[in-house]
């Protein structure tokens, strides 16, 4: 593995050029991978917890799918989300048991999965990479990473023809600070040169996967997933530390989309290992595909940092939507509330109204939200020590119970479905709708 990933993807493709928009084109009305007549509609979606990292110095494998008990229910989980009338769901082909080696798949569950999925008229936004990759790839220090990946994804576009919406990798900013700054996961770095490493790496694979999808679905929507997230600087001096990260809680969007990052930033990118020639490759143009900024919101992404370092939560100190709007003001693209939930069943249906308002206000606001997300289906396991350990404890944040019962956000979120399922994706979208029904009036919001 020697030299760096750039070195590997120029010998992969000597003439260093990698397709971008020419990917890109109008969705026709036939196999758009939306569910028929609602193409327009605003898209109200779940997903299945699915994160896999490994801790313990890679002895030990998070694999949630396994821990909350989708590989024994798959069948019932994927008819609960049809039962509450949701039409589409974030869903993870598990990476570390379905691409078992360079060229090498195994696609026995994900096959039984995605044709249950296609049967029950479910639209997927298929989530490639969660938090972790497969023992044989090691972890995001791999310059390898990338490339592999790349055909990875590609393989995924050719197995599943009809899917277009894709999370190629999820919360990129997340999975390399806690991998590589934090060192709670995989690598279980604690370095800014190995954040720095993991990032670029990363922000690289998802690039690639967008090529190698859209080498076969050139109509493929692209929903880059990621932590909507803000410090609070409670001290009476101000801290640069915190306001530097509070500058590269954007930086992998940046890379993603071309973005120059300020100098702050640059300096402290230089400084940790990313070169003049990989920070070119990242500005020369935007993915292939058609991009859609995913923005991920719980109360824990806001923090107050009080003058001894100690932090609070900060729920709603800005909230989802001002947080957004400032990823919005500097990427100008298309938004989809990608994640939220509460901790405390009791006060989440509140929240989940909470968010909703926020997406309604910032619709308002001319800001366009496409989509919102209650993340996840049933409850999830330890993600309230961002599954550092394995202590068993249950996060009840679930639409459903780990027994697959509801909790009472369930019930709102059938409520808010049966008040807003029809409303428009972007206000008046209608218009552009095909179909035979006569003119009619449509309530503003």
């Amino acid at each position: 593995m020697a030299g760096g990933f750039l070195d590997l993807i120029q010998k992969a493709a000597p003439d260093g050029q990698y397709p971008g928009d020419q990917y890109g084109g109008a969705a026709g009305a036939d196999g758009s991978g939306a569910p028929t007549g609602t193409a327009q509609n605003f898209m109200f979606a779940t997903g299945i917890e699915c994160s896999n990292p490994t801790i313990q110095g890679g002895r030990v494998r998070r694999d949630l799918l396994a821990e909350c008990g989708h590989y024994d229910h798959w069948q019932q989980d994927l008819a609960l989300v049809q039962d509450l009338g949701l039409k589409y769901l974030r869903y993870h082909l598990p990476l570390h048991r379905t691409f078992v080696g360079p060229g090498r798949y195994d696609w026995e569950f994900a096959d039984a999965a995605m044709n249950e999925i296609r049967r029950l008229g479910l639209t997927p936004i298929l989530d490639l990479m969660h938090f972790g990759v497969p023992d044989w790839l090691g972890n995001f220090q791999n310059p390898e990473l990338p490339l592999h990946f790349e055909a990875y994804a590609e393989a995924v576009a050719r197995r599943y023809p009809w899917v277009r919406f894709y999370t190629p990798i999820n919360e990129i900013y997340v999975t390399a600070r806690n991998s590589a700054k934090d060192g709670l996961w995989n690598e279980e770095l604690k370095t800014d040169q190995g954040f720095v490493t993991a990032m670029k790496h990363l922000c690289a694979a998802s690039i690639l996967a967008c090529q190698g999808i859209t080498r076969v679905r050139s109509d493929a929507i692209i929903v880059q997933s990621e932590s909507a997230e803000y410090l609070h600087d409670a001290s009476p001096t101000p801290r640069p530390d915190l306001a530097l990260m509070n500058r590269l809680r954007l930086l992998s969007l940046d890379l993603l989309y071309g973005v120059c990052p300020d100098a702050e930033v640059m300096l402290y990118l230089l400084d940790n290992g990313l070169t003049r020639e990989e920070y070119q490759w990242f500005m020369a143009g935007e993915p292939a595909g058609h991009q859609i900024m995913g923005s991920d919101y719980y109360g824990k992404n806001e923090h107050i940092v009080h003058p001894d370092g100690s932090r609070t939560q900060a729920e709603d100190v800005l909230g989802w939507r001002e947080i957004t709007r400032t990823y919005h003001e500097r990427y100008r693209k298309p938004i989809f509330h990608t994640e939220t939930n509460h901790f405390d069943p009791d006060v989440a249906p509140t929240w989940l109204w909470k968010q909703w308002v926020n997406v309604l206000t910032a619709r308002k606001d001319d800001m366009p939200v496409l989509g919102f997300t209650w993340y996840s289906l049933t409850d999830q396991i330890d993600w309230d020590i961002q599954l550092a350990e394995q202590r068993g404890t249950v996060n009840r944040c679930g639409l459903y119970d780990l027994s697959r019962q509801p909790r009472p956000v369930a019930g709102a979120y059938r409520d808010l479905l049966s008040r807003y399922g029809q409303i428009p994706a972007v206000p008046h979208g209608e218009m552009f709708e095909m179909t035979r029904e006569p003119a009619r009036l449509r309530v503003e919001i």
